[in-house]
């Protein structure tokens, strides 16, 4: 009997350590995922209730009444919004198109071996370093109509004839803040990029050699191939960051003059805390957060036929 005794207690604690070591993994993720219903979760559900409700200033502390879609119904059919939209949407196609094209080129550059290469792409990552404050007062401060550096120097080559006011015209406003993103998102493309074209095979690129393939041959026929899943992931990741931009244009223009330079964040921050319609900003930040959705799903449809290829 002892030894059935002690056998059946040695199964019940080896049963006992093997549940505690299968619990230890979820114990490792458990830090994450409070961090993420906490910070992300909640915020987000919250966000989404209030956007049926109707929560302003007079009745933020007492009941809200459920309105349905009618807040996401007033914000379609308001005129702003779909300013709103086309700002965002040129600020994030001129802000990718440069970001990756200067980029890319850059990462081709310091790809190649030469003195001083590891100093020089240091130097380059000062860009994405410095906080968005700070870029953003620096190119508030160049573009400055009387006292900028960009006209002094735009004057001097000849190009204008007399200062302009680069955030303070409509006509100029929103490509300001396109050429601060710019600068700001380079040095992220280059060090993706440039991760990217480290990792591929040298003995590609020696087999073209030896068939008589030039440079452009081998960048198009075999660098673009292989770097096909970088670029999706730089993309997409470009897309979604900045899609949600709002500190650096708040810094620079605030959105003005009147609508020039308000993207989507812009608006929804202003129907929240100056309007103080705050169901009004809910509703077009869930606008935005399904833009994103949707962009992720094609994004994800798209990594996935590249993984069947």
């Amino acid at each position: 009997m002892s030894h059935k005794s002690e056998a059946s207690g040695s199964y019940t604690l080896s049963r006992r350590a093997k549940w505690f070591s299968s619990w230890n993994n979820y114990l490792f993720v458990l830090p994450a995922l409070l961090f993420m219903v906490v910070f992300i979760g909640f915020p987000l559900i919250y966000n989404l209730i209030m956007s049926f409700q109707n929560v302003n200033v007079y009745n933020l502390t007492g009941k809200h009444d459920f309105l349905g879609f009618a807040n996401y119904i007033k914000t379609l059919q308001d005129p702003v919004f779909y300013v709103s939209l086309k700002n965002s949407v040129i600020f994030t196609v001129l802000s990718l198109v440069f970001q990756f094209t200067i980029g890319f080129a850059l990462a081709l550059f310091f790809n190649t071996k030469f003195p001083g290469r590891n100093l020089f792409r240091s130097l380059m990552l000062l860009a994405w370093m410095l906080p968005v404050v700070i870029s953003g007062t620096v190119f508030q401060w160049m573009m400055s109509g009387d006292f900028g550096v960009i006209n002094y120097f735009l004057q001097t080559l000849g190009i204008i004839d007399h200062p302009v006011n680069w955030l303070s015209e409509s006509s100029t406003a929103l490509l300001g803040t396109v050429v601060a993103n710019i600068w700001i998102g380079v040095p992220f493309n280059m060090i993706i990029l440039l991760s990217g074209l480290q990792g591929l095979p040298d003995h590609l690129y020696e087999a073209a050699k030896l068939d008589g393939a030039n440079r452009l041959v081998q960048f198009r026929h075999i660098t673009l191939p292989l770097m096909r899943p970088t670029i999706l992931v730089l993309l997409i990741l470009g897309i979604i960051n900045t899609f949600k931009v709002f500190d650096l244009i708040f810094i620079m223009t605030a959105g003005g003059p009147v609508t020039s330079s308000t993207v989507l964040p812009i608006y929804a921050y202003q129907m929240s805390f100056t309007t103080l319609e705050f169901s009004q900003g809910a509703s077009v930040s869930m606008i935005m957060f399904l833009i994103l959705i949707l962009i992720s799903i094609v994004y994800l449809r798209m990594s996935s036929k590249e993984e069947v290829h």
